[in-house]
């Protein structure tokens, strides 16, 4: 592999697209076996073990990584438990995907311990915020008079903007920035020969998407969404018999880590042979 900035053949970035798929998916079907705790008003819960494809990202591919693991959760955690969410799933897909976009490019180099650190919690803030701003844009376009409802404003940015900080300071930090922190830097210039590529230098490092491209993409979304809920617009929805059940979860989580597994031995076989 040469280092031209962020070539990546089109093998690896396929294995780094199933491997953030189905280690993605197989941390969101465990996080669904781990319950929240109740403290008052607060409720202490694993959103997502989001560290998984970031430290993916910040190694490989970013978009490969990204687009696997946006993937990996709607097929491991929704529709193989027997749900799909309708428009509310292409709203995380494309959060996930954005947010861990632009995370994996910003980190030029994957040792500098603060940089992985903010870069991040800056992921987990910008996926929260997205989400967060999406359900007010929602609750705004979807009921008339939004504004002139007494009270609705107030407690709609509430609401939203107390779950975005509990969040953030509990999921963000122990299960995305912390987890993070430890493990891009002890597995740079490891893992990466493994699948056949060479670690990431700020020579050969993807280049940043633009400022100005990011917030257009960003608004669009949001308006889009905004706009199917004022329609009363939805993609299919539906819900299995035995969605959710430990049945399926388990299922799930032996068919994703056989999926990862298979794609570790394939990718490092492929390593192999083209070293040899």
């Amino acid at each position: 592999m040469s280092v031209t900035r962020g070539s990546y053949t089109q093998s690896q970035k396929l294995m780094t697209f199933v491997l953030s798929m189905s280690l993605y998916g197989l941390a969101t079907l465990i996080s669904e076996l781990i319950p929240s705790v109740q403290v008052g008003i607060v409720e202490f819960s694993v959103e997502f073990f989001l560290f998984i494809p970031l430290a993916i990202a910040m190694l490989f591919d970013p978009l490969s990584a990204a687009l696997g693991a946006a993937t990996g959760e709607l097929v491991f955690s929704e529709i193989m438990l027997g749900q799909f969410g309708g428009i509310g799933e292409l709203e995380k897909f494309l959060t996930v995907t954005i947010a861990l976009y632009i995370a994996g490019t910003l980190v030029k180099d994957p040792r500098n311990m603060k940089a992985v650190a903010l870069v991040s919690f800056g992921c987990t803030a910008l996926q929260l915020a997205m989400s967060a701003g999406v359900d007010i844009c929602k609750v705004a376009f979807a009921v008339e008079e939004f504004e002139a409802v007494p009270g609705l404003p107030e407690s709609v940015y509430f609401t939203e903007g107390f779950a975005f900080a509990n969040d953030l300071l509990f999921s963000g930090i122990l299960f995305c920035m912390l987890p993070t922190m430890f493990l891009v830097p002890r597995l740079y210039g490891k893992i990466e020969p493994l699948l056949g590529m060479k670690p990431r230098t700020p020579e050969n490092a993807p280049a940043a998407p633009s400022a100005g491209l990011v917030i257009a993409a960003v608004a669009c979304f949001a308006v889009a969404v905004a706009c199917f809920s004022e329609a009363g617009l939805s993609l299919i929805e539906w819900e299995a018999e035995w969605a959710e059940s430990e049945t399926a979860i388990f299922t799930g989580i032996v068919v994703s880590a056989v999926v990862a597994l298979v794609a570790a031995f394939w990718a490092h076989r492929n390593a192999q042979l083209r070293s040899a």
